[in-house]
């Protein structure tokens, strides 16, 4: 897994968020990063003009993401510990991902993390997200009974509105799988 993991960090994992809509010099937050598995693609592809915020409230992933940071010279990524930390100035991101973290919180949690999201990006920004576990997808936690278009339309009461699915190689749990992307653009 190591050789893959290091494939994804200099490779698969840039040519993924590249498709997502990721670019030179952009702002990116990183919603539940844990070890950093899209943080160290994401701070590759934004360059040094750009940065990347990790933010997690599992502190021992944050410590191996940072480990890793470090190990391999980055300079364009910062972690955020907590939720309660979460302070980023208003239209301050040019993309946030929220991949595989929903089914950890439950539906006003959810609704919080959307609007703290929409409140971060720029207009017209992309807001990405992975929701596995949700019902039909390995259901677990509280995405175990909401289906797709539940998730849909709770992102898109915030503000956002959805322009593509799509189904993509990415990374879950150390693993390589095919799983589907909801990006949303926030509206006005």
């Amino acid at each position: 897994m190591v050789n893959d993991l290091e494939a994804w960090y200099d490779r698969e994992g840039v040519d993924f968020l590249e498709k997502i809509g990721i670019k030179k010099g952009y702002t990116v937050l990183d919603f539940g990063c844990g070890r950093g598995h899209y943080t160290i693609p994401a701070s590759k592809l934004v360059g040094n003009i750009g940065m990347v915020y990790a933010l997690d409230s599992n502190q021992v992933a944050l410590n191996d993401l940072e480990k890793v940071v470090e190990k391999k010279g980055i300079g364009n990524v910062e972690s955020i510990d907590s939720i309660k930390d979460f302070s980023l100035v208003n239209e301050a991101v040019d993309v946030a991902l929220c991949y595989d973290v929903l089914h950890y919180m439950d539906f006003s949690e959810r609704k919080v993390v959307y609007s703290d999201i929409h409140r971060v990006l720029r207009k017209n920004a992309l807001f990405s997200v992975y929701p596995k576990h949700s019902k039909g997808n390995l259901p677990s936690g509280e995405l175990a009974d909401v289906t797709i278009r539940e998730i849909v339309g709770e992102v898109e009461s915030v503000g956002f509105v959805i322009f593509e699915e799509a189904k993509r190689k990415l990374l879950h749990d150390g693993r390589f799988e095919k799983g589907l992307i909801l990006n949303f653009r926030k509206g006005e």
